[in-house]
């Protein structure tokens, strides 16, 4: 009964998270720990916590497409992963193997238009799981309805790293100009970028750092962070709704601040020069909501009483 109990309040605690949602992310990212320690405190060991995790992988995917998500990147095989014991090590190759297999014939993927794609230097993984890559890739890539981007042998660091080197040999074989390296040549040398900027980081597990994932997609967007004690194969659905209040509530805080910049910018500008001043605002509305581009508007037209009723007096 008491179980029961539970139950129905956690549904309702669901459904209470699920009508306060309002303008997701378009772009999740996730550190998927504690399957390990998952695996222990259940008795078993390590590939039993990647395969309940990979479980819990498979529910989120449904949570986006409920959300409206677009876009998703897990972090499924860091390069530090690369010195965990051969005995570890395998059966995860094996798993990640077979859900790329079974995610690229999966009837939902195809009838949802979703992409699958590697993110990371998979040149170092085994020769299986490249196929296995091959195959979901090839299979996908005319899909643009969804993105699902599996961080496999990544490392950001190295990716940064990858491509400023890229970029050095363009520049010294006459490819590219020094002038003309900006955020978009970087972009272009990112190995399997994902499509857009990471709004929102989810790590699982209880520690408090995004170790070393998408440093240029998500701290250079200055992403959302959420982090969670549930291990992966725990992460619930309610966690994932918090996860996604916790960015909309940063993204409100956001947009505060920046209509209260573009208020005293404009106010700081119509001092001077009225028509400077309009040009300035009709920049800054594409940045802000509708409301903040209302209280734009609204001191705009202040100033500009504020100039007619000051040329009333001089006449």
């Amino acid at each position: 009964m008491l179980r029961w109990v539970r139950r129905q309040v956690r549904r309702a605690y669901v459904r209470h998270l699920d009508r306060t949602i309002d303008d997701g992310p378009t772009h999740v990212a996730i550190i998927q720990d504690g399957n390990r320690r998952y695996a222990r405190q259940q008795g078993g060991d390590a590939p039993d916590g990647h395969r309940a995790g990979a479980e819990t992988t498979e529910q989120v995917l449904d949570w986006c497409r409920e959300l409206g998500i677009e876009e998703l990147t897990v972090y499924a095989f860091s390069t530090e992963n690369f010195s965990r014991p051969p005995e570890e090590r395998e059966p995860l190759f094996d798993l990640i193997e077979s859900k790329l297999y079974e995610l690229a014939d999966a009837d939902r993927v195809h009838e949802e238009g979703m992409r699958i794609r590697a993110v990371g230097e998979t040149e170092r993984l085994p020769d299986r799981v490249r196929e296995a890559i091959d195959y979901a890739e090839s299979r996908t890539r005319a899909y643009d309805s969804f993105n699902l981007n599996v961080a496999l042998a990544y490392g950001g660091r190295a990716e940064l790293l990858n491509a400023a080197r890229d970029v050095l040999r363009a520049v010294a074989d006459g490819d590219l100009s020094a002038a003309d390296v900006d955020v978009d040549a970087i972009d272009d040398r990112l190995s399997g970028q994902p499509v857009r900027d990471v709004d929102l980081i989810i790590r699982t597990g209880g520690d408090e750092r995004t170790s070393n994932f998408l440093p240029w997609h998500a701290n250079g967007n200055e992403a959302a962070v959420f982090f969670c004690t549930p291990y992966w194969p725990e992460f619930s659905k309610a966690d994932f709704l918090r996860a996604i209040r916790t960015y909309e509530s940063r993204e409100e805080s956001w947009r505060d601040t920046r209509t209260e910049r573009a208020v005293a910018l404009v106010r700081s500008v119509a001092e001077t020069e009225l028509v400077e001043a309009r040009t300035v605002a009709g920049r800054l509305r594409e940045q802000l909501s509708a409301a903040a581009a209302s209280e734009l508007n609204a001191e705009l037209e202040r100033q500009g009483q504020s100039e007619t009723d000051a040329g009333g007096y001089a006449d």
